[in-house]
C-alpha cells in the first residue's frame, strides 16, 4: 500500500469515527489483539486499528487505544515501512485530542517502538504549538523512546533541561529511566548517585532502581561489584527489595545448584516477599538441569495451584523441552495441551522435539492432534517451518489420506441414502 493510500485510509477512518461509533458495536482491546495475532500483514493491522477506532469513538480510552496503536505500528516497523508509520501517526495530530497529554504521549511512544527517535523528539517539542500541557507523563514517554532507540546519552541531557524549562517534577519512572541510561553507558557511579538522590527526595521506586543497577553489574560481568553492591545496600543500608531483585540474583547462581536456589527462595519468603512465576521458573529450570524431573513436575503442579501466579510461556517451554529430552513424550504432550488451553504455547524450536518424539513412539493419534491444533491456532504465514517438519515426518500425507477416506465414506453414505429414498 502506498503512503498516499495509507494517509487516505487513516484520514477517512479517523474523521468518520465519531459518526460510525453509534452504528458499530464497540470492540475490546482483547478482541483487537486476537485479530492482530491472526494476521501478519501490516495493512491488515492498520485496518484492524482503524476499525477499532471507528467502533469506539474517534479516540477511545487512552490505555486501550495505545495498545492497539502500538500493535499496528509494530507491524509496520517489522516490514520496515517507516514512511507509512510517519503518515499514520502524523494523521493523528489533526485530531482535537492532540491537546490531551495522554493522546500525544502515545504518539511519542509509538515512534519510540518504531525506532524513530527524531520524530518522537519533534512531537514532544510540538506540544507548545498544540497547546498540550507537559508533565512527567509525556516526559517519560520521551525518555522511554531514548531507551528504546539506544539514545542513552540524551537521557541525562533531557533530565537536566526539560523539567526545569517546562515546570514539572520527574517521578520515580523518570529516575528509573535515567538510572537505566547511566547503567547502559557504564556510568554505575552516576546510577548509584541518582538512586541515592531518589531516596533523599523521598521518591519511591528504590527497589526497581536497585534491581536495574544489580542486573547491569551482572550483565557486564562485574559479579564482584554486584555482590558488593548487594551487601552495601541490603545488609548495611537496609534497602527494601522486591521480587525482581531476588530474581536477578537467582539468575546468576552458578551451576544451578538446587540447594542454593531453594535457600535464596526461602530467604525471600523470610523477608516477606512472595515468589512469582519467574522465581518458580528458576526453580523448575534448576531441577530440570540437574535431572530431577520428578521434582520439576511437582514444582510445576504447585505453580498451577498458586493463586494469582499461573505458568507463562517460559514455564511450558522448559517443561516440554526437558520432558522430551528425558523421553517423557506423553507427559510433554499433556503439558502442551495445557499450554494450548491457557494460550501459552511454546515456540517451534521446542515443539519440534515433541512432534518427532511422538512419531518415533508411534503415538500417531497425539501427533496428528498436535498438528491440527497448531494449524488451527496459527496463521499459515507463521507455520512454514512447522509445515516442513510435518511433511518430513509424513504427517501431511496421513492427514490428506484421512480427509480423502472421510470424504469417500461420506459420499458413499449419501449414495446409499439416495437409493433407500427411491
Amino acid at each position: 500500500m502506498s503512503t498516499y493510500h495509507l494517509a487516505l485510509r487513516c484520514a477517512r477512518h479517523l474523521s468518520t469515527a465519531a459518526s460510525a461509533a453509534s452504528a458499530v458495536k464497540p470492540i475490546t482491546i482483547s478482541q483487537v489483539k486476537k485479530k492482530l495475532n491472526r494476521v501478519q500483514g501490516p495493512d491488515e493491522g492498520i485496518k484492524i486499528y482503524s476499525d477499532f477506532a471507528a467502533a469506539n469513538g474517534t479516540y477511545p480510552s487512552p490505555a486501550s487505544a495505545r495498545h492497539a496503536q502500538e500493535l499496528a505500528v509494530r507491524r509496520l516497523a517489522n516490514s520496515h515501512r517507516f514512511s507509512d508509520i510517519e503518515t499514520f501517526l502524523e494523521s493523528h495530530k489533526s485530531q482535537p485530542q492532540i491537546t490531551q497529554e495522554p493522546f500525544l504521549s502515545s504518539l511519542i511512544r509509538s515512534y519510540g517502538f518504531a525506532g524513530m527517535f527524531e520524530n518522537a523528539l519533534n512531537t514532544y517539542q510540538q506540544m507548545t504549538d498544540f497547546g498540550t500541557p507537559r508533565s512527567s507523563l509525556s516526559f517519560n514517554a520521551l525518555l522511554g523512546t531514548c531507551i528504546n532507540c539506544k539514545e542513552f546519552d540524551r537521557v541525562p541531557v533531557f533530565f537536566n533541561e526539560f523539567p526545569e524549562n517546562y515546570g514539572f517534577e520527574p517521578d520515580k519512572f523518570s529516575y528509573g529511566m535515567l538510572i537505566k541510561a547511566y547503567c547502559e553507558m557504564g556510568s554505575f557511579e552516576m546510577a548509584i548517585e541518582k538512586m541515592n538522590e531518589m531516596q533523599e527526595k523521598g521518591i519511591d521506586g528504590g527497589a526497581i532502581s536497585f534491581t536495574t543497577i544489580l542486573h547491569s553489574f551482572y550483565k557486564n560481568g562485574r559479579n564482584d561489584d554486584a555482590e558488593k553492591f548487594w551487601d552495601e545496600m541490603v545488609n548495611k543500608k537496609g534497602c527494601k527489595l522486591d521480587v525482581g531483585s531476588y530474581n536477578v540474583r537467582l539468575s546468576q547462581i552458578h551451576g544451578w545448584k538446587p540447594e542454593v536456589v531453594k535457600a535464596l527462595i526461602e530467604e525471600m519468603k523470610n523477608a516477606g516477599i512472595k515468589p512469582d512465576v519467574i522465581t518458580r521458573n528458576y526453580l523448575i529450570t534448576c531441577y530440570c538441569i540437574n535431572d530431577m524431573m520428578d521434582e520439576a513436575e511437582e514444582a510445576f503442579k504447585e505453580l498451577l495451584m498458586v493463586k494469582g501466579h499461573r505458568p507463562n510461556a517460559a514455564t511450558f517451554r522448559t517443561m516440554v523441552f526437558y520432558s522430551c529430552k528425558k523421553g517423557r513424550y506423553v507427559k510433554a504432550y499433556k503439558i502442551f495441551k495445557l499450554s494450548v488451553k491457557v494460550g501459552k504455547i511454546p515456540d517451534f524450536n521446542t515443539l519440534k522435539y515433541l512432534l518427532r518424539g511422538l512419531v518415533n513412539m508411534e503415538r500417531m493419534v497425539e501427533a496428528k492432534a498436535m498438528v491440527r491444533t497448531m494449524n488451527k491456532k496459527f496463521p499459515p504465514e507463521s507455520l512454514k517451518a512447522w509445515e516442513k517438519l510435518v511433511d518430513e515426518l509424513g504427517l501431511a500425507r496421513v492427514e490428506t489420506e484421512e480427509e480423502l477416506d472421510s470424504g469417500e465414506a461420506e459420499g458413499s453414505h449419501v449414495e446409499e441414502s439416495k437409493k433407500e429414498s427411491t
